[in-house]
């Protein structure tokens, strides 16, 4: 009896022991010329959109008198831009102040329309965190 106790707990135990695998040796590192750039697969280009397509316009209280109004109604409202952005039919008109800067997005409404504001972004100018834009719109509106 003392016996089969014996070859049951020798197998137990070896069971316990782990025998170590075979690992292979790392791969040698990769070392790289500074001075030489290796090439990188560029990104495919974007699909071709075909057509026109309606803007996204930004709608809330407050922005009656900025959305959908044209680039010469905002200059007069903020003054001349910062930045005049054109891309495209596309025109960015960039406004700036001690408090915040704000980017006016104007595109065509219909196909070969004039562009219109249809969205704006508004951002310290200090640190470019986002900030209300009603607030920026007042901050940087000329008296009338």
């Amino acid at each position: 009896m003392r016996l089969i106790a014996a070859l049951l707990l020798t197998a137990t135990l070896s069971a316990c022991a782990a025998i170590p695998a075979q690992q292979a040796p790392p791969p040698p590192p990769i070392t790289v010329d500074p001075r030489v750039v290796p090439p990188t697969d560029a990104p495919p280009p974007p699909p071709q959109v075909s057509g026109f397509r309606t803007p996204e316009v930004l709608e809330g209280p407050g922005l009656v008198g900025i959305i959908r109004e044209t680039a010469p109604s905002l200059i007069a409202r903020f003054g001349q831009p910062r930045l005049d952005t054109p891309e495209g039919d596309m025109r960015k008109l960039q406004f700036r102040g001690e408090a915040c800067v704000m980017d006016i997005y104007l595109y065509p409404l219909t196909q070969g329309g004039q562009p219109v504001a249809t969205w704006i972004e508004a951002r310290r100018a200090s640190d470019g965190a986002a900030v209300d834009r009603l607030a920026c719109i007042q901050a940087l509106s000329r008296p009338r």
